[in-house]
């Protein structure tokens, strides 16, 4: 073989060894993502990877398709165009895949108010046909502070206690992704560290959280990588410290300002000056 093709043999391979390294070590990938409601365009080629093991916020305005990616992604929705995979499947080759190896946590707590906490757990558990049923849904129930409460209804529950129960809910069958869409939507201050504590723990075991939310405040504690939508498409991505960078250099007068998540958000989308 000439010396010219063997060496492009090798780089074809050590991009191929690049690609597929990639994939072992993303739990998410999406790539040209589309999708359009009649005339509107939602997402319009969105791209990024969310690292197994870390907390990725997709941060964005209302309507800006936040929720419309979560759905894609959790073979609620099916997409237009692009490619998306979760856990090295394709969420539309094989939803079922998809299925049992993710969990969603919505807006709102998806909690059955008639029933005890133990008892939602333990239904949970049934049906992803696990064994033992009680004893997940007491370790559950021990994790997530809710002992002294799971014999009663979740009717008398606080709204963080809900969030909570639904938290646990989530991880019955110890999923390797969870999607979290505006976790702490109504939720008061104090219920909200409840919930970014939980988080946190749910990261620090090696589980991948996908986070939607519009408290960029929550995104500043919580997220290893942050993406921002806006008008259907990725416009940032990285770090809090990388998009950081994407703002203004502080105008030293007394004392230097450095800029807040919200400031980079607002510049980067171009709101800043509406404010």
């Amino acid at each position: 073989m000439p010396p010219s093709k063997a060496w492009k043999l090798i780089y074809q391979r050590l991009l191929l060894y690049k690609k597929l390294d990639k994939m072992q070590n993303n739990s998410i990938q999406v790539k040209g993502l589309q999708k359009s409601y009649g005339q509107l365009h939602v997402l319009q080629g969105v791209d990024f990877d969310v690292e197994k093991g870390s907390v990725f916020a997709l941060l964005g305005s209302n309507g800006a398709g936040k929720t419309t990616v979560i759905k894609i992604l959790t073979t609620l929705l099916k997409r237009d165009g692009g490619t998306a995979t979760v856990n090295g499947f394709d969420v539309g080759e094989k939803p079922e895949d998809v299925r049992r190896s993710i969990s969603l946590t919505g807006q709102f707590a998806a909690v059955d108010e008639i029933l005890t906490g133990r008892e939602n757990l333990i239904m949970v558990a049934r049906l992803r046909h696990l064994e033992d049923p009680s004893k997940i849904a007491q370790d559950l129930l021990n994790r997530f502070g809710l002992t002294d409460a799971a014999d009663r209804r979740v009717s008398t529950y606080s709204g963080g206690m809900r969030r909570r129960l639904d938290l646990a809910m989530s991880l019955v069958g110890k999923p390797q992704v969870i999607f979290l869409d505006e976790p702490t939507t109504g939720l008061d201050p104090e219920a909200r560290i409840e919930v970014w504590k939980i988080v946190k723990e749910l990261a620090e075991a090696g589980t991948t959280v996908f986070l939607t939310t519009q408290y960029l405040d929550e995104a500043e504690q919580l997220a290893d990588r942050i993406a921002i939508l806006h008008e259907g498409r990725i416009i940032a991505n990285g770090t809090l410290a990388q998009l950081k960078k994407l703002f203004p250099p502080a105008k030293v007068e007394y004392v230097e300002k450095q800029p807040t998540l919200e400031d980079v958000f607002l510049a980067i989308t171009g709101k800043k000056e509406e404010i």
